[in-house]
């Protein structure tokens, strides 16, 4: 029994997974990354050495699109080989001829809907990818104290020194809701304490930019906060940040 294994990866968004992801020992793994040139080979070698089964993570693999997928699997399931997709209820049928149409229909019909939906998410994280490269602002509104320029975030004149203005008074006063409130009675600026608190974490205001809450690039665009006053304010939050229960009611505290 010869079990086999196929991949693509798209460079901007994923690298190629470990071997152990497939579960069960594989005697070829078939990589692309970008191109497909791995998926034909496979093709061409399944002829002359017959595949019993070959792993995917999902169908969506396998194309481009609903329907190149469809003629992939196909092109493997004609060549005799069991598609297996790790991450869709998919098995390829033992017998095509006897199968009920009316079911695979169905299953057809749940499965591009699923590589449909796998399509627009993976454009708005290729979007995300190709705006970190060139150092761009993520998709959505600027941040409160900004706005947006042809390339970076740029200071908004009327609203950064509100925010500058925060900063200073929860550095003087270490006390999150009395900056909120010195805020609304002195500029007329009305935020969420969870909105205050989330200010003083944000990576933008430090001039730097954050993607998708998890890559953060230094340096791309003017800072409110400095790095000096960002380490006074971290040292506040963990000085400010409520102990556990056990520790508060310890002999030491």
């Amino acid at each position: 029994m010869r079990i086999v294994a196929y991949c693509y990866c798209d460079p901007l968004l994923e690298s190629l997974p470990e071997p152990a992801i497939w579960g069960v020992e594989v005697d070829a793994i078939y990589s692309d990354v970008g191109q497909r040139q791995s998926q034909q080979q496979l093709i061409t070698d399944a002829q002359t050495r017959p595949v019993d089964y070959c792993l995917v993570r999902n169908l969506g693999e396998l194309g481009e699109s609903p329907t190149l997928v469809a003629t992939q699997l196909n092109t493997l399931e004609s060549l005799g080989m069991t598609v297996i997709a790790l991450e869709q209820d998919y098995t390829s049928p033992v017998n095509r001829q006897s199968e009920d149409h009316l079911s695979r229909r169905q299953q057809w019909t749940k499965i591009f809907s699923q590589i449909q939906q796998q399509r627009r998410q993976q454009a708005l994280q290729r979007g995300h990818a190709h705006r970190r490269l060139q150092l761009l602002p993520p998709p959505g509104k600027a941040p409160y104290g900004y706005r947006r320029s042809a390339t970076q975030y740029v200071l908004d004149k009327a609203t950064a020194p509100i925010v500058k203005a925060f900063f200073e008074r929860f550095i003087l006063s270490g006390s999150l809701r009395g900056t909120v409130r010195y805020i609304e009675q002195n500029y007329y600026k009305k935020i969420a304490v969870s909105t205050a608190k989330r200010w003083l974490t944000h990576p933008v205001y430090r001039g730097d930019l954050c993607y998708q809450k998890q890559t953060i690039i230094p340096d791309t665009h003017p800072a409110l906060l400095s790095r000096l006053e960002a380490a006074q304010i971290d040292r506040l939050l963990r000085r400010n940040a409520p102990l556990a229960p056990r520790t508060a009611s310890a002999a030491r505290s």
